[in-house]
């Protein structure tokens, strides 16, 4: 595991944080292999039902790529002739994370940091937090984010903070619905705690299939989802977690899930 992030483990959940206080928790290669490592053992561990994303401290929840001289792994030293770039690897994995992925956003989330916010499937955020890309202001534009922003933000709120790269609060956001809940400073780990406590009583196995279906109805033509969609119901209605779901609706009980 990587020093830059750092795991932490209460039940069923595990939390992912961004260890590097002293530089906003900015964006390097070594906080993008750590929130892949964590991932991957957030999976393999059959116990573990969500994934929240944070930050240390209470001042940034990413602040983006690092802009310091000093910089180590920084995300702006690109090798042209190499296409592995970090950042992309890092969406693809988040992207493809089989467990619920929740943001805890204790801070500003800017530039690369506001990518991040965007892969993570659920967002709760300080409601004075501020969110948006800021590249403009360097000369750049937030490419490497492009994919998950515009899955996440609504087009004209997106072209005015690419073009402007003024952020918006996360209470100003919540308007939009790019986060799911704007509270204050003090509510946030109530209110992630509460989020996050209505999924992991909820099927692992459903979750996980439905999340893989989400990702590969999105980019399908609607006639080629609905395909699809056949064939995954079919599928999910076999597995463990489903035969238990109706067993206990039928009996009125609470379920016992097996992830299976």
């Amino acid at each position: 595991m990587s020093a830059a992030v750092r795991i932490e483990r209460k039940d069923a959940v595990m939390t992912l944080v961004i260890d590097r206080e002293s530089r906003r928790n900015a964006l390097n290669a070594d906080v993008a292999a750590g929130i892949c490592a964590g991932l991957d053992a957030a999976e393999a561990d059959r116990a573990v039902r969500a994934v929240v994303l944070t930050g240390a401290g209470d001042k940034a929840f990413c602040a983006g790529g690092d802009l310091q001289p000093n910089a180590q792994g920084t995300p702006f030293t690109i090798d042209a002739a190499d296409p592995r770039h970090y950042v992309a690897g890092l969406i693809r994995r988040m992207d493809a994370c089989r467990l619920p992925l929740v943001a805890r956003v204790n801070g500003h989330a800017l530039a690369g940091g506001f990518g991040l916010v965007s892969c993570c499937d659920l967002v709760v955020a300080r409601e004075d937090a501020r969110l948006g890309v800021t590249e403009v202001r360097v000369g750049l534009f937030p490419m490497m984010i492009l994919p998950p922003l515009l899955r996440t933000v609504p087009a004209r709120v997106l072209m005015e903070m690419c073009l402007t790269g003024e952020p918006i609060t996360a209470k100003e956001a919540l308007a939009d619905r790019i986060v799911n809940y704007a509270v204050p400073a003090d509510a946030l780990d109530a209110k992630t705690d509460w989020l996050v406590s209505r999924i992991v009583d909820k099927s692992p196995t459903g979750i996980r299939l439905g999340k893989q279906a989400l990702a590969k109805v999105r980019d399908m033509s609607a006639d080629s989802a609905l395909e699809y969609a056949q064939f995954m119901l079919a599928n999910m209605a076999r597995t463990k977690d489903a035969r238990e779901g109706f067993a206990a609706f039928a009996e009125k009980r609470a379920p016992q899930w097996t992830a299976e």
